[in-house]
């Protein structure tokens, strides 16, 4: 096939107001990719009309290790994404193609699990498809070309990004925009934990469906609560920072916390700790020492506690009291540190600890915590904006050019990006 020129399409791009809305201060840096990716779809698709799809990544704010016990998590979309140009087809056949990878294909007639396909995304491509079959909803054939800048293992879910945007365009393409976030969040779930192979909750994808910043409440797993707030403390920056510690051989301690949480419910007559409530755990708390191990029961009181905190930085979000989040944001971490205890590794990785301790010397870093599962990965800071770029420097010096990333919080979710006014 021909190559077709770039300069055709050099000035694809959303207004500025769409783009700020998308991309916040790192808005003229993205206006690029719309003309890339439309003269990457022409080349390989060939020409004529293409629409542009959004997916955001995510950042836990509050809630650590809350949501697989039926908690509440405080979380946000944020302005890294994943974008594609695609074209409806009608047909049976989706084809997405991503700079410097081959095309993958799926065909909607053939969508049974294959166990070779895991960890790829084919297997997520199919695994939303299939659920939006099973729930009698429509797909249909597209071609995509995509461009992701969610930095992969930085804790900002790279791959529940890839899953939305799937889901949006069926149902932008096939469904006429109507879904509900949390439909499309469940389905991009069950591709992650089913096709994929990744155990993960549902929280991930509900941040990155819903857009903006969202208290979740997973008390019912099968309809999560969602309670939104406006995000106004425009005189913070935030950073997620990847410390460079390794991740292998963590499964056992990733899997201890649910688990324990899990053995001090049952012995309290439930299943997840939000079975019991929490009076009744500190009443018995004492008379559980002894019987299960003392880490189990601190890990329950951060359970408790985190979702208290979740509830009162929300309320200093709605309140635009800035001083109270960041107080929330601290507890957190500091409460991760003692209680859940996830800062480090039995097996020796104590990158998350040391990179908290080393940016908690940095002028205006006002609130840091560890960021995800933990135990090694990444950390949450929130700058003071007029020290941000000075704090900047500190961290790429520190810890790497590529492992730095300022993120801006993002109301508009998984979403068809419009070429005028909002998305």
């Amino acid at each position: 096939m021909a190559t077709i020129s770039t300069d055709k399409f050099k000035n694809t791009a959303p207004s500025a107001r769409v783009l700020t809305s998308l991309y916040g201060d790192a808005a003229a840096r993205n206006a690029h990719r719309f003309g890339k990716l439309a003269a990457r779809h022409a080349e390989t698709f060939g020409e004529g009309d293409v629409e542009f799809f959004s997916s955001p990544g995510r950042i836990e704010i509050v809630g650590n290790h809350t949501d697989h016990n039926a908690g509440k998590v405080l979380a946000a979309a944020v302005t890294v994404d994943t974008l594609a140009a695609a074209r409806k087809t009608g047909g049976r056949l989706i084809e997405v193609k991503s700079e410097n990878y081959p095309t993958m294909r799926v065909s909607l007639d053939e969508l049974a699990f294959d166990e070779k396909e895991q960890g790829t995304s084919v297997a997520l491509i199919k695994g939303v498809a299939e659920y939006f079959s099973r729930a009698g909803i429509a797909t249909g054939g597209f071609t995509a070309c995509m461009d992701s800048v969610v930095p992969k293992g930085s804790g900002v879910s790279s791959s529940s990004s890839f899953e939305l945007i799937i889901a949006e365009i069926f149902n932008c393409f096939y469904n006429d925009g109507s879904l509900d976030p949390i439909f499309m969040a469940k389905a991009s779930q069950y591709a992650e934990n089913v096709y994929f192979g990744k155990p993960s909750g549902l929280m991930d994808q509900s941040a990155i469906a819903l857009g903006g910043v969202n208290m979740i409440d997973f008390r019912s797993f099968d309809a999560p609560e969602v309670k939104g707030a406006s995000w106004r403390f425009d005189d913070l920056d935030i950073y997620v920072v990847a410390t460079g510690g390794d991740h292998s051989d963590l499964t056992a301690d990733y899997a201890a916390i649910p688990a324990e949480m899990k053995s001090v419910a049952a012995a309290l007559g439930g299943t997840v700790l939000r079975d019991v409530p929490p009076e009744t755990f500190y009443s018995e708390e004492e008379g559980l020492r002894g019987l299960l191990p003392p880490r189990a029961l601190l890990r329950a009181e951060h359970f408790y506690e985190e979702n208290l905190r979740v509830e009162r930085a929300l309320q200093a979000v709605e309140d635009g009291d800035e001083e109270a989040f960041l107080a929330e944001v601290n507890a957190s971490g500091r409460s991760s540190a003692e209680k859940l205890q996830n800062l480090w590794s039995e097996h020796g990785d104590r990158s998350i600890e040391l990179a908290l301790e080393k940016v908690s010397h940095i002028d205006g870093v006002l609130a840091r915590r560890v960021h995800g599962g933990g135990f090694a990965g990444t950390i949450l800071l929130f700058v003071a904006k007029d020290r941000s770029d000075a704090v900047n420097e500190v961290l790429n010096a520190e810890f790497g050019k590529n492992n730095v990333f300022r993120l801006f919080i993002r109301e508009s979710g998984a979403c068809r990006v419009s070429f005028a006014g909002e998305v």
